[in-house]
């Protein structure tokens, strides 16, 4: 099993897949993480949509790519669209109540649960909330009133080397109070 630290220091961004198909076993095991991941109230809002079709990835990759964003994605073999599923009453009350959104909080910690699983598995990601969401509801025929919150595109990477993490020092962003 791979370190924890060394892990979450090899995920990066891909935006140069190779052309070759991801194993449907590996995406349902990112997945399966997604659906152990900590979430308010235990409300889990959220429903994943897998595309690993290359034809339709194809199509979805057109719905990523709105006045030049993400072209990358043309070589992308794989998505996950992350739609918002109502939360638990308990967590919408308590969202109100304390102005938060609970939801988005608990999608952001499904995805990056699924991109360290990913990772774990020699998969790259890159998470996305450029789209055109009309067009992703229709060409997937998801209901209207369903809120599709990120895409996540999934493939073997084609560069060989990570690139230098560029993040803001720990003064930066720490606060210890002993």
């Amino acid at each position: 099993m791979t370190n924890y630290f060394d892990l979450i220091a090899q995920r990066e961004s891909c935006r140069n897949y190779l052309d070759k198909q991801v194993e449907k076993e590996k995406l349902i095991s990112c997945i399966e993480a997604c659906r152990i991941a900590p979430s308010a109230c235990n409300g889990q809002p959220w429903k994943f949509i897998v595309v690993n079709n290359r034809k339709l990835s194809s199509k979805v990759a057109k719905c990523l790519q709105d006045i030049g964003m993400n072209k990358f994605t043309d070589k992308c073999p794989a998505f996950v669209i992350v739609l918002e599923e109502k939360g638990d009453i308990k967590a919408r009350i308590g969202g109100t109540i304390k102005d938060q959104d609970y939801s988005s909080i608990d999608i952001g910690i499904a995805a990056a649960y699924l991109c360290l699983a990913a990772t774990e598995q020699g998969l790259s990601t890159c998470i996305m909330g450029w789209f055109n969401e009309k067009k992703l509801k229709k060409l997937l025929d998801i209901p209207t009133s369903k809120r599709v919150r990120i895409v996540i595109s999934v493939g073997y990477s084609a560069d060989t080397k990570l690139r230098s993490k560029i993040r803001k020092s720990r003064e930066e962003i720490l606060q210890f109070i002993d």
